[in-house]
């Protein structure tokens, strides 16, 4: 029969390493996140860039 020190031992180390991963998980999605969101500025202000504005003639 397991002592109750090694289910908790097991239950810390699984706790931990669920942990590790939420975090390395949140870290993919901040950098994905983070990604998109410089690749969108960069449609827009190339966007801005090939925008012509109409000349006014008087």
């Amino acid at each position: 029969m397991l002592s109750a020190k090694r289910i908790a031992d097991a239950g810390y180390r699984v706790f931990s390493g669920s942990m590790m991963l939420l975090t390395l998980y949140g870290g993919y999605l901040c950098t994905v996140r983070a990604q998109r969101f410089l690749e969108k500025q960069k449609q827009i202000e190339a966007a801005a860039q090939d925008q012509t504005e109409p000349e006014l003639k008087d």
